[in-house]
């Protein structure tokens, strides 16, 4: 039988990193899949499916908001957990998930009294009119019911992805998927309980993620036992794992800001054509962000474990190919975006207004792309190798000092030019990577 270590510690870097991140990747896959199809079902409710549809997509920020809770726990104790395990310390390792374990279980219970007694006030200020409120509502008083099976999926898998057990997560995923999409079947169109019955379907799925997920964790296949014992608090363990998870929890969060001014200050300068445009942007950012996280979580195993165990020359080597992969990545889709920006904006919509307008926002908006693998490689691996300061500096600089202001700032510059607003963020993409880059070459050259 294979060494337990063997992938992360002896097998070649280019084999063990394909055999991480393909997984990886199709989990992202997966994800975006099944919430389409989730949209798919709630949009075809008979007479309300407009309604209905709309009302969900104001929940999507606060559901995106109760997963960046996951990430501020899970992404900072799963590479912790992998350095533990390379410096062979499997005990401190089981604690370390232990301690995120308890402090998901305390997120869970706050969040779900916090969403039952403000939630209908949040979807308010989220956009949700007197028409919408009603089906936002419905779905998240029931979704939130859920936030325990969320958290622990969500948060625990990412410990069976330290171990380099990225085809389990990726079956866990996979798992709740079809289950979700199944229920939705039955649930929507076969009880017709509409969008309770999607979220009802949303909830049991989780639920079954979950048990997979601790099913795994404590069986002898897996390398770290989530023990019972190990359920608790401890400051000690616990407050690196935070400070360590508050970058990628804040890239999750911002998000929504992001969004929010992109559509604010494109309604103001151009209208529902800009708005429309924007939504295509954002759909065909969401295969980069299918493609380049997964690579990450591909490599993060690889990068953590092998510091733990300083075997630096293949930390270097699996950041070197992690970065050329990112790279080649993201100037593949930048490539097809500046050559035929019209085919691809003529797959989101047929409106040739629409297409004509996306030309020329797409070759803006994504006129950096082709360097933004760089900015993603160099990010992620901080928090792979345990540099929390550099992750969460990085983050705050790229959206919150740089995009967020720029977004309003250059179309006053460019008299009032919606294009002033897409142009945004090929210049924030350039300063982060001019940024980025010098701050990680200098921490590279010195790993010894």
């Amino acid at each position: 039988m294979e060494n337990d270590n063997e992938l992360l510690a002896a097998m070649p870097v280019p084999k063990a990193f394909i055999k991480l991140a393909l997984p990886a990747v199709a989990a992202q896959l997966i994800n975006i899949l099944y919430n389409l199809v989730d949209k798919m079902f709630i949009g075809h409710i008979p007479e309300v499916g407009k309604e209905a549809l709309a009302g969900v997509g104001v929940t999507a920020p606060v559901i995106l908001a109760i997963s960046a809770f996951a990430a501020l726990v899970s992404m900072g104790g799963a590479p912790k957990a992998s350095i533990f395990m390379g410096k062979g310390d499997n005990e401190q390792a089981e604690k370390v998930m232990g301690s995120c374990t308890w402090m998901l279980i305390v997120l869970s219970v706050v969040l779900t009294a916090f969403m039952l007694i403000f939630g209908k006030m949040i979807l308010q200020l989220f956009g949700a009119s007197d028409d919408t409120i009603s089906y936002a509502t419905d779905y998240m008083n029931i979704y939130c019911l859920g936030t325990l099976f969320t958290q622990l999926t969500l948060g625990l898998n990412a410990f069976i992805t330290a171990q380099g057990k990225t085809l389990i997560s990726m079956c866990n995923v996979a798992v709740g998927a079809v289950t979700n999409i199944v229920l939705d079947a039955i649930l929507i169109n076969g009880f017709g309980m509409g969008v309770r019955g999607a979220a009802l379907a949303t909830v049991i799925a989780q639920g079954v993620s979950t048990c997979f997920v601790i099913y795994y964790l404590v069986t002898p296949k897996s390398q770290l036992k989530l023990r019972l014992k190990n359920i608790r608090f401890e400051r000690q363990l616990l407050l690196p794992c935070i400070f360590l998870g508050t970058s990628p929890a804040l890239m999750q969060l911002t998000e929504n800001m992001v969004a929010i001014s992109f559509n604010t200050s494109l309604q103001k300068y151009g209208g529902d054509m800009a708005v429309a445009s924007m939504s295509i942007l954002t759909s065909i950012m969401q295969f980069v962000m299918l493609l380049l996280p997964g690579l990450v979580q591909g490599a993060q195993p690889l990068l953590s474990y092998n510091l733990g165990a300083k075997n630096i020359s293949r930390v270097k080597k699996t950041f070197r190919l992690l970065l050329i992969c990112c790279v080649s990545g993201s100037f593949l889709i930048w490539l097809v975006c500046m050559l035929i920006p019209g085919n691809v904006a003529s797959v989101f919509t047929g409106d040739m207004a629409l297409i004509t307008y996306t030309e020329k926002s797409m070759r803006i908006y994504l006129a950096m792309l082709l360097i933004y693998g760089v900015q993603v490689a160099c990010q992620y691996s901080f928090v792979a190798l345990d540099q929390a300061k550099k992750a969460i500096f990085l983050t705050i600089w790229r959206k919150i000092i740089l995009l967020i202001p720029l977004i309003f700032i250059l179309p006053q510059i460019l008299s009032g030019s919606a294009m002033g607003v897409f142009l945004a963020e090929p210049i924030a993409d350039t300063i982060a990577v001019c940024t980025t880059a010098p701050m990680f070459w200098n921490y590279y050259r010195k790993l010894k």
